[in-house]
């Protein structure tokens, strides 16, 4: 039991090692790209040159994505606060919600294949 928490807390310490590095790089540099962002892509680097096996850090990286939603949005824990408004709203609540993701995907994809069709115009060929 203890040694797989001092696991746990290894890799998470770890993974928290390359944000910190990342966000050091990206102040250090200049980068508009968030810490996170560039210390991932370290570690991508290091795990597609088989420095690190990707399933030394697979525990902590679990745990972490298992609570990925309590991370990113913290309102969710005041939620268990309104359960009859969710009862009573919920539905209304849930349709704006998958609408706005729908339409974030759909600018987002039409930006993307706009830009690739002005940048694929002005390649020398």
């Amino acid at each position: 039991m203890f040694r797989r928490a001092a696991r746990l807390i290894f890799e998470i310490a770890v993974l928290v090692a390359f944000w910190w590095l990342g966000g050091w790089i990206a102040t250090l540099t200049g980068l508009p790209l968030p810490g996170g962002v560039i210390g991932l892509a370290l570690l991508l680097v290091l795990f597609a040159c088989g420095a690190i096996r990707p399933a030394l850090l697979q525990g902590g990286a679990g745990l972490l994505l298992a609570e990925m939603l309590l991370f990113f949005i913290p309102a969710l824990m005041s939620l268990l606060d309104y359960g009859p408004l969710l009862r009573s709203e919920g539905w209304k609540i849930l349709l704006v919600i998958t609408a706005s993701t729908v339409m974030v995907m759909l600018s987002t994809a039409l930006a993307v294949e706009w830009m690739c069709n002005r940048s694929s115009r002005h390649e020398p060929r």
